[in-house]
């Protein structure tokens, strides 16, 4: 009998595509259904990695032939199927937010948090080699007392305006994975302090959302955390991190697709563009994120962010927005 963890996937669009791709090339793993309201999309999934397509969830839920799903499908499906899997009895790897809504999020929370089954959320970032080798040398003290966390967040290009519009705004849909790299490393966060900015397009300011934002946190210990986004960087995907302590720094630079550099009379240390697109950037992270999911449900445990992650990354999102339209620093409790 194969010890192979049967995995559902529960929509095919681009995100739903990097969790196929991951499934397939995973040796402890395999893609048994796949479910999205488009049929034709989980049929071409299905024939491209494997497994049976349906365009309802709970025909995938009630096969009994998954062990675990992967919840890629839009924001607003998010809650509902992580309610109906543990319904089924099957882990979750859900990806985030939970919801834009806390409360249909804290409507679920008994539940998933009591549940026999191991409900995970997709703060892939975490697993990006870089920034997790930074987190467990702070962790070991190598720069001593952390006192300060600088995050860089910058996408090439902003989303298209449709997308924009059911997002939930810069906080909850970009920022939110900051938040959760922000608590990878200072887990209690007490305030926080946003600005938003329209700078360059007029589209996401029509959606009444910001196209540029800077958050400070501050820790129960004080430490400071800045985070700086903006949806457009010219030269590719801007993601950097560093961690100050009473002993040193620890920083990582962006990935370039080469180390070559090119050196003439006229400049120095040219290089190639940074990547261009987050499936490039992470891929590697997402692969580990999986292999912590698979690695969780044999050993009984959650190796992954949990719903309570989730959820504290959702209160600093609205706190953030709150912050921004308001001037105002905004106290929040994540254990509350």
């Amino acid at each position: 009998m194969s010890n192979k963890i049967r995995i559902g996937l529960l929509g095919t669009g681009r995100i739903g595509q990097v969790h196929a791709a991951s499934i397939s090339e995973s040796k402890d793993a395999e893609l048994t259904w796949v479910a999205d309201v488009f049929l034709e999309g989980a049929e071409k999934t299905a024939a491209q990695y494997g497994g049976k397509a349906t365009d309802d969830p709970a025909k995938l839920f009630a096969s009994g032939e998954v062990d675990a799903v992967v919840i890629a499908s839009p924001t607003a499906t998010h809650v509902d199927l992580i309610d109906a899997a543990i319904d089924a009895g099957v882990h979750v790897l859900c990806e985030k937010p939970i919801d834009l809504d806390i409360n249909r999020v804290d409507a679920l929370r008994a539940k998933a948090n009591s549940a026999k089954t191991q409900i995970a959320l997709g703060f892939n970032r975490r697993f990006d080699p870089q920034f997790a080798e930074i987190n467990q040398r702070v962790a070991a003290g190598d720069i001593g007392a952390l006192e300060q966390l600088t995050i860089i967040s910058r996408d090439p290009a902003p989303a298209p305006q449709a997308y924009i519009a059911v997002s939930g705004g810069i906080f909850r849909d970009m920022t939110i994975h900051d938040f959760d790299m922000a608590r990878f490393f200072v887990p209690e966060i007490t305030q926080v302090f946003a600005t938003g900015s329209n700078l360059f397009s007029d589209y996401i300011k029509a959606e009444n959302d910001y196209d540029s934002a800077i958050v400070v946190l501050t820790g129960s210990k004080g430490e400071q955390i800045v985070i700086t986004n903006s949806r457009h960087a010219s030269y590719g995907y801007d993601q950097r991190l560093e961690a100050f302590g009473s002993l040193g720094t620890l920083y990582a630079n962006n990935v370039a697709p080469t180390t070559v550099i090119h050196q003439t009379e006229h400049f120095v240390e040219s290089r190639r563009p940074y990547q261009n697109f987050f499936l490039e950037r992470y891929a590697q992270a997402y692969r580990a994120e999986l292999a912590a999911f698979i690695q969780g449900i044999h050993e009984g445990k959650v190796m992954n962010p949990t719903f309570e992650d989730g959820r504290a990354a959702l209160i600093l999102a609205d706190a953030a927005t709150e912050s921004a339209r308001t001037g105002k620093p905004v106290s929040v409790n994540l254990a509350k």
